[in-house]
């Protein structure tokens, strides 16, 4: 790759780049911007983050900058792990001193010494990460590439700096950046690189799941998550971090007939949704809305190949998965489950007749997510066959028109019943039962199959003649 000086120092033009290198001249240190900032320099990449090295104190030197920046400058310090950030001019700057590491077999958590610049580059994870440019005055733009990462970065090749059986041995969530980047970047992993995964991919299991869900949480943002996932898989890391999306892959054959390899088909589906959304817990909703057709497999001599209630199975099995990966266990992961158990309503409108009842229950069980909702089901459809295609996306374009006509005439979306249980219970003297939630039931449902329409008056009137049929008598009587 082509590499200019002047340029180079061109790309270094933020106010803050010139400040520091102000800062360094007065302290004397040798100072250097490194990693993932000068590798997104080359790749023309927006990056906001910015690590610096310097052969001195990295405190001190944040210290130092952030006075320079004055009130605009947010200061926050490490000093556990020796380094501190300022946040200045939408940067987020990272202050470190050089260093070499050391590793125990049984933790990522390295001993850390003072170290010189190339000690520094070798302990990174890629040599396209191990570029430094430097910052002092008289060499500001310089270069730094002991191992060749500018190469890589033009033959788009992710290899490791030192050997990678040690760098993958010593970090083991290494092997998953390998991955991450190759997905993120449209990079490939380097033979020797890759061989090294599959040796020490058991090394995985000192990794916390928080770090494991941090990466799988970018390879599903890169813009072909297909392609992180079938790395992972071809590596052996699949199956020790995700064993359940292992188990969508094959086709079984019974009797002539064979069913889709639904791995394929769900990496085919992330990858269409991600050309309409950039929504993370959606794109999570599309790696496991078929994650139970393993479990709901079932052979019928008349009907081949079927997955009753994948979609409800499916819906239980999030929590547990959530859980074991340390996603969050909140409102994330209830949007999840309701796109995993939802997402077989729309295509069961676009192969019908699409009725005003049907519409109704869609929006009121999907709420304010529907237009998520109908995202996915579109992304679903990976049919070989472009005239069912077409059809069904015909079909989704009238689902949408009549979500749209239904919601502006019913206000169905997110909607209460217009009577609360409270005024059941006072109106006929009921203490909380089953009556009253079976009259709450009736109501709601009158409204959502267009009975009577969403109004209060309309639903005391049906509720005093669905309480004369229950045998419910007014209080007042």
């Amino acid at each position: 790759m082509y590499y200019n000086k002047e340029e180079i120092a061109g790309y270094l033009s933020e106010p803050v780049f010139g400040m520091i290198a102000d800062v360094v001249a007065a302290m004397g240190q040798e100072t250097y911007v490194i990693g993932g900032f000068v590798r997104d320099l080359f790749l023309r990449r927006p990056s906001k983050d910015v690590d610096i090295v310097t052969l001195g104190s990295g405190i001190e030197l944040a210290k130092a900058v952030a006075r320079k920046l004055g009130k605009g400058a947010k200061l926050t310090v490490f000093r556990r792990f020796g380094t501190a950030q300022v946040k200045a001019g939408g940067l987020e700057l990272e202050f470190v001193g050089a260093r070499k590491e050391s590793y125990s077999r049984d933790s990522r958590k390295p001993v850390v010494e003072d170290g010189t610049l190339e000690e520094d580059q070798n302990r990174r994870d890629f040599t396209i990460n191990a570029l430094a440019l430097c910052l002092n005055r008289e060499r500001f733009g310089e270069l730094i590439d002991p191992f060749g990462g500018l190469d890589d970065l033009e033959a788009l090749r992710i290899v490791t700096p030192a050997d990678p059986d040690a760098t993958f041995g010593d970090d083991p969530l290494r092997m998953m950046r390998a991955v991450r980047f190759a997905s993120q970047l449209g990079f490939f992993i380097d033979a020797d690189t890759f061989e090294a995964i599959l040796r020490n991919r058991q090394r995985m299991e000192i990794v916390s799941g928080e770090r494991i869900a941090e990466e799988l949480n970018k390879i599903i943002l890169s813009p072909r998550p297909s392609v992180g996932f079938e790395l992972l898989d071809a590596c052996g890391l699949l199956e020790l971090i995700f064993p359940e999306l292992c188990a969508l892959k094959g086709v079984e054959t019974k009797e002539g007939i064979g069913h889709k390899d639904n791995f394929a088909h769900t990496l085919m589906v992330l990858d269409r949704l991600c050309q309409t959304s950039d929504h993370l817990w959606l794109r999570w909703s599309a790696l496991l809305h078929d994650i139970a057709k393993p479990v709901a497999k079932r052979f019928d001599n008349r009907q081949g190949w079927t997955f009753y209630n994948h979609n409800f199975i499916g819906a239980k099995m999030v929590p547990d998965i959530f859980r074991r990966m340390k996603l969050p266990m909140n409102e994330k992961m209830h949007y999840v489950q309701k796109m995993v158990v939802l997402h077989m309503r729309p295509i069961a409108l676009a192969d019908e007749e699409v009725t005003d009842s049907a519409v109704r229950r869609l929006l009121f069980d999907a709420g304010d997510d529907v237009d998520d909702l109908m995202k996915l089901c579109e992304a679903d459809i990976t049919s070989k066959n472009p005239e069912k295609v077409r059809r069904y996306l015909h079909n989704f374009r009238r689902v949408r028109e009549k979500l749209v006509q239904i919601e502006e005439k019913d206000r169905i979306r997110n909607f209460q019943p217009p009577v609360s249980g409270e005024e059941i219970m006072a109106t006929f003297g009921l203490p909380p039962s089953r009556p009253v939630g079976l009259m709450k039931e009736a109501i709601k449902n009158a409204i959502l199959d267009g009975v009577i329409p969403n109004e209060y008056a309309a639903a005391v009137e049906f509720m005093h003649k669905e309480a004369a049929q229950m045998g419910l008598e007014r209080k007042d009587e």
